[in-house]
C-alpha cells in the first residue's frame, strides 16, 4: 500500500503544478505507426529514444515477449483499432535480445503458481477444459523467429488491410541498436 500512496501523492503534485502540459497531444499518432513490443522495463524509455519517437508519435502495445498468442485476442484487437480508428498505416513488431520469454519454462512458472496458492485441481480443470496451460505459458526459443511469426500473423490477418506495412525488428536492450528482421515494404 505504501507504493500506491507514494504514486498518488506524486500525482497530486504533478497535476497541481500542471506538469502534464508538456505531454499533451492528440489520440492520433503523429507518425501513423503502432508498435507491438515487450513489457521489459529496459525498453520503457530506451526504445522510443533509440527510434527518435516522442510522446504522441506512435501507439504502443506491450505484452510479455511482443507475442501474439491468439489472432483474435486483445493484442491483435489493439493493433486493428490503431489501424482503423487511430490512423496508423504501419505496424512495427519489436522484440529484444535477452528477453525473459526466451527462457520461460512453463513447468517452473506452474511451480511458482503452486507456491503462491494455485492448487493442482485448478490446473487440472483448465487442462480438462481445453486450455493447454503448458503451451499457453511457454515462451519462445528464438527472438528473431518469434518476431517473424508475429509479423506474419499480423500481415495475413483477415481483418488487416493489405496497404498496411508490417515490419519486424529486434532491439538490444542495453545499447538500443536495432536489427531489421522483416522489411514490410
Amino acid at each position: 500500500m505504501a507504493m500506491l500512496n507514494e504514486i498518488l501523492e506524486y500525482n497530486k503534485t504533478f497535476v497541481e503544478k500542471k506538469k502534464y502540459e508538456k505531454y499533451q497531444t492528440t489520440k492520433f499518432p503523429n507518425k501513423k505507426m503502432v508498435i507491438l513490443t515487450c513489457m521489459d522495463t529496459r525498453l520503457l524509455e530506451l526504445l522510443p529514444k533509440a527510434m527518435n519517437f516522442s510522446n504522441g508519435d506512435v501507439k504502443t502495445v506491450k505484452n510479455a515477449g511482443a507475442l501474439i498468442m491468439h489472432p483474435f485476442g486483445s493484442i491483435m484487437r489493439s493493433i486493428l483499432v490503431a489501424v482503423y480508428e487511430l490512423q496508423a498505416t504501419e505496424v512495427l513488431v519489436i522484440g529484444h535480445h535477452d528477453c525473459g520469454m526466451s527462457s520461460l519454462k512453463s513447468g517452473a512458472m506452474i511451480e511458482h503458481m503452486k507456491e503462491r496458492g494455485v492448487n493442482q485441481e485448478t490446473l487440472d480443470t483448465l487442462n480438462y477444459s481445453g486450455i493447454d496451460i503448458n503451451n499457453w505459458l511457454h515462451g519462445f526459443e528464438n527472438v528473431t523467429e518469434s518476431v517473424k511469426h508475429s509479423v506474419e500473423l499480423i500481415k495475413k490477418h483477415p481483418l488487416m488491410p493489405a496497404d498496411v506495412n508490417v515490419h519486424g525488428l529486434v532491439i538490444n536492450p542495453e545499447t538500443g541498436k536495432l536489427d531489421l528482421v522483416v522489411n514490410g515494404y
